[in-house]
């Protein structure tokens, strides 16, 4: 009751079934031999009964003597008996076995393969734990510095504020497009699922925030996976100047958070399914306003626009 637990064997179920095949194949054999010992003493033993002892003398089938035709029967069990080792089970031979050792063999590249993944599940979680650790621990010495990231939107809207009509720009604009990629170049970008996916690959030279209730969203190596606005603030905390780019919600939910809205105001109305939230002139002031007229590159009017919180 008290002893000491067995150990639980090792051997899985391939191996076991290798291991007792070899036991069984050796035992066959070693009964194949025994048979033929026992034949060959067997039938001399006859002749002896018959030839010296007389034991049957008289008793013959065919003018043959009844030992031949035992001696006979018993030789065709012991050729039946080496039929069933080295015949019949010839299809458990050296084919059977390299189809065993190459069953085991995909069975542990197949461990191995859950190990890796495993292995690189954990990495990656033990990485984004470090990455926000090292995020809080430079909010720490940054605020004691006074100093902080400065959190920025970044959006172009219609005179009716309008965005986006089925998760896509409404316009084509070049310059606000070189814009974008000259603020947001080498800087954390946040941004909504939806807005994530209608890119056709990740920016390059930014690193991405994606809000997502989805709990197993797949993203790209490199993307960073958050589920709520604060969360995304608080992994981009070691950028000094990272980016809201949308969409609509998310431009809603962080009007109150950020210090600086850039904002390209296309100088037109349009139909749309999402909007930019109105700018309360209470609460910020335009420190920046430069006019781009229409060419052969901008079919609309325009007007790049910096606003700061007072």
């Amino acid at each position: 009751m008290f002893g000491k637990k067995k150990p639980t064997p090792t051997i899985d179920k391939d191996q076991l079934e290798l291991i007792e095949y070899a036991q069984k194949r050796i035992k066959q054999k070693k009964r194949l031999y025994v048979h033929f010992v026992v034949f060959l003493i067997g039938a001399i033993f006859l002749i002896i009964a018959n030839t010296v002892l007389g034991i049957g003398k008289d008793l013959k089938f065919f003018d043959i003597n009844w030992f031949v035709y035992a001696i006979f029967l018993w030789l065709f069990f012991f050729l039946y008996h080496a039929f069933n080792v080295f015949i019949t089970h010839k299809f458990m031979g050296k084919a059977w076995e390299k189809q065993q050792l190459e069953k085991l063999v995909a069975k542990q590249h197949e461990r191995i393969d859950k190990l890796k993944a495993g292995f690189l599940k954990e990495e990656k979680l033990i990485a984004q734990s470090e990455v926000y650790n090292e995020s809080n621990s430079k909010d720490q010495n940054s605020e004691s510095n006074n100093s902080k990231s400065e959190l920025t939107i970044i959006v172009a809207a219609a005179e009716n504020n309008a965005i986006g009509l089925g998760n896509k720009l409404i316009w084509h604009l070049s310059d606000d497009l070189k814009r974008f990629k000259s603020l947001t170049n080498g800087h954390h970008i946040i941004m909504g699922r939806k807005t994530f996916e209608s890119f056709p690959k990740p920016l390059p030279n930014r690193t991405h925030v994606v809000i997502t209730r989805q709990k197993n969203y797949k993203v790209p190596e490199g993307v960073i996976i958050v589920h709520s606005l604060e969360d995304a603030i608080n992994a981009v905390k070691t950028d000094s100047q990272p980016f809201i780019i949308g969409g609509g919600q998310i431009y809603k939910q962080a009007m109150d958070l950020v210090d600086k809205i850039e904002l390209t105001r296309v100088h037109e109305d349009f139909e749309a399914d999402t909007f930019f939230p109105k700018i309360d002139a209470s609460v910020w002031k335009e420190t920046s306003n430069v006019f781009h007229k229409k060419d052969e590159n901008h079919e609309h009017e325009f007007s790049f626009l910096t606003y700061e919180r007072k």
